[in-house]
C-alpha cells in the first residue's frame, strides 16, 4: 500500500504552508496527499458564510489546488476528504483509517484567526494523532528544501524513539540530522544518561549512513533554549516527544510540546513514544 501524508486543510495561509511541505515530503517518500476538511458546525462556516452550499465551495477549492499543485506533485496523487465533526478527532481518526504515515498541519499559535479552525486545533492534533505530527506556522517554505533536522536529546528514556522516524525522514530527504544533548540539570546522573543516549544516536546514524553533526547547550527553559538554537543553526525542523504520560523530567511533555507547537517559527515533528515508529530503512 502506497504511503499517505494527511494535510490538514482550512484553506488559510497556515495550511497552504503545510501543503507545500507535504509536497516535498511526498516526493521524498513517494507518498500519496489526502487533504482532509472538516465541516464543524450544521450549518454554514464562517469561511464560507457567503456561500449558500459551503461543501460545493470547499469541492471546488480542493480542486483548484489539485490543479496548481498536481506538477508539483511527482512522487503520488492528490486525494481530498470532507468530513463532519470535531477537527482534531476527524483529522486524527482519518489518519487512523489510512494508517497514515504523518500529518501535516498549519498553525497559527494560540491566537489563530477567528475565521479558521486551524489555529485552534493544531496541538489537539498532535496530542491525539498515533502517527507523527508536522506542524508550521505561516511562512513561505514553497521551494525550500530540507537540509537540516535538529534531535534534541534530553535525559529521558523514550527521548530515543525520536532517532528512528527522525532518520527515516533524514535519509529520505537527504537531510542532516543534528543530534544536540540538551543539559537542563547538573546533576552528574542526569548528564551521564543525556551523554548514553547521544552516543546511542550516532551510532543509529552511522549504522544505517545517515549524515549527522553533534552540539550541545545547557539550558533552564529548554523550549526557548532549542528554538533560539534552532534559528541559529539554520534548522529546518525539529523533532520532539509529545507522550502525556512518560517520566515528569522530560521537559517536553504537556505544556512544553505545545509551547513548541504553538511558537516555534520552525516547523515541528511531534512523535509519540510507540513500537511502530522503527521504520525500516532501505
Amino acid at each position: 500500500m502506497k504511503k499517505i501524508i494527511i494535510v490538514a486543510m482550512d484553506f488559510s495561509e497556515g495550511a497552504i504552508s503545510a501543503l507545500n511541505i507535504a509536497v516535498m515530503t511526498a516526493n521524498a517518500l513517494q507518498a500519496n496527499i489526502m487533504m482532509v476538511w472538516v465541516d464543524k458546525s450544521k450549518s454554514a462556516v464562517n469561511v464560507y458564510a457567503n456561500a449558500s452550499d459551503p461543501r460545493l465551495e470547499v469541492k471546488k477549492r480542493f480542486e483548484s489546488l489539485i490543479d496548481e499543485y498536481s506538477t508539483k506533485l511527482t512522487g503520488g496523487k492528490f486525494l481530498y476528504k470532507m468530513r463532519n465533526g470535531k477537527v482534531f478527532k476527524e483529522i486524527t481518526n482519518q489518519a487512523k483509517y489510512h494508517d497514515a504515515s504523518m500529518i501535516i498541519a498549519g498553525t497559527h499559535g494560540t491566537s489563530g484567526f477567528d475565521e479558521f479552525w486551524m489555529g485552534s486545533n493544531a496541538y489537539k492534533i498532535v496530542a491525539h494523532a498515533e502517527c507523527p505530527v508536522l506542524t508550521l506556522r505561516d511562512f513561505d517554505i514553497d521551494n525550500k528544501p530540507l537540509k537540516r533536522i535538529l534531535l534534541p536529546i534530553d535525559s529521558t528514556r523514550d527521548t530515543r524513539q525520536k532517532i528512528n522516524f527522525s532518520s527515516y525522514i533524514a535519509k529520505s530527504t537527504g537531510a542532516e540530522l543534528v543530534i544536540l544533548s540538551v543539559y537542563s540539570s547538573k546533576v552528574d546522573t542526569i548528564k551521564s544518561l543525556v551523554e548514553d543516549y547521544t552516543k546511542q544516536a550516532i551510532k543509529y546514524c552511522e549504522g544505517n549512513e545517515i549524515e549527522y553533526s553533534v552540539d550541545e547547550i545547557e539550558a533552564e527553559n529548554i523550549t526557548n533554549a532549542t528554538i533560539d538554537f534552532a534559528k541559529d543553526n539554520n534548522i529546518d525542523l525539529i523533532a520532539i516527544m509529545t507522550d502525556q504520560e512518560s517520566a515528569p523530567m522530560n521537559l517536553f511533555l504537556g505544556p512544553y510540546a505545545q509551547q513548541m507547537v504553538n511558537h516555534s517559527p520552525i516547523p515541528v515533528l511531534s512523535i509519540r513514544s510507540r513500537n511502530i515508529y522503527d521504520y525500516k530503512l532501505r
